[in-house]
């Protein structure tokens, strides 16, 4: 009787492990935005926030939903990816709102320019929108085509997943050629990395595609790379610090 009991308790308390783990990784990669969404909206000023991040997950997301299609993962993996898409389309509409308000006199440029100098530079929202959505559509019928090829879908798999575990190497560079890491939030980076663990050993656990957690461990070895740079130039500056410390700072800026 008691081995009954405390069989049913290890399987309630298994359960909700899951399920807090299931919710973490679902929930847990948006959280780094949220004060970056507040910080933008409190200042007005969108400046140190790089909207090719939001490019970045967006197409590093809608690549990995098409990815299910030919290799089944975790379902909370999809609703990650799903919240990621829409938090990322949150952002880029605060952004493009906030820089139409400061840039009155800015000449207006549109998706349907076609014009490259300016990809990803638009004023309106809805070009981005119709950017995402045409991205979206190609992309999709590619996949239908070849989705009977596993080289295929094994290359779109890797493609998802090391789009996304190359967001911080931007920064990283950017603050090797700086020789600082001044005006980037510590704190935004110690997410970044407890995130990224957390979501490799997820990966592992959950056996998922071999590209996810070999990605994942390469996000975090970017993440770690950054925290050194965090310590190594404050320890022995290279150059000398700013009074000026800008109010923002990109969630991964590129």
């Amino acid at each position: 009787m008691e081995d009954e009991v405390f069989e049913q308790i290890m399987y309630v308390f298994n359960h909700m492990v899951s399920w807090i783990a299931a919710g973490a990784m679902v929930f847990g990669g948006v959280v780094p935005y949220i004060p970056q969404y507040r910080d933008i909206r409190r200042t007005q000023n969108a400046e140190g926030f790089s909207t090719y991040v939001c490019l970045v997950l967006l197409v590093a997301n809608i690549l990995r939903i098409l990815f299910r299609f030919g290799r089944y993962f975790e379902t909370p993996l999809l609703w990650q990816s799903i919240i990621m898409i829409g938090t990322m389309l949150i952002m880029l509409n605060l952004c493009t709102n906030v820089r139409m308000a400061t840039e009155l006199n800015t000449k207006r440029r549109s998706f349907i320019d076609f014009d490259w100098n300016y990809f990803w530079s638009w004023t309106r929202f809805v070009d981005y929108l119709q950017c995402v959505l045409t991205f979206t559509l190609l992309a999709a019928y590619v996949t239908y085509v070849l989705l009977d090829s596993a080289l295929f879908v094994e290359t779109l798999g890797f493609l998802a997943v090391f789009t996304e575990a190359m967001l911080g190497t931007p920064q990283l560079y950017c603050n090797y050629q700086n020789k600082s890491t001044e005006g980037m939030s510590i704190k935004m980076v110690l997410m970044w990395t407890s995130g990224d663990t957390f979501k490799t050993g997820y990966f592992l656990l959950t056996q998922a595609p071999v590209q996810f957690w070999t990605c994942g461990m390469l996000q975090v070895v970017v993440d770690f790379t950054i925290l050194f740079q965090v310590y190594y130039y404050s320890r022995y500056p290279q150059k000398p610090v700013s009074h000026t410390v800008s109010h923002t700072t990109s969630a991964k800026a590129l």
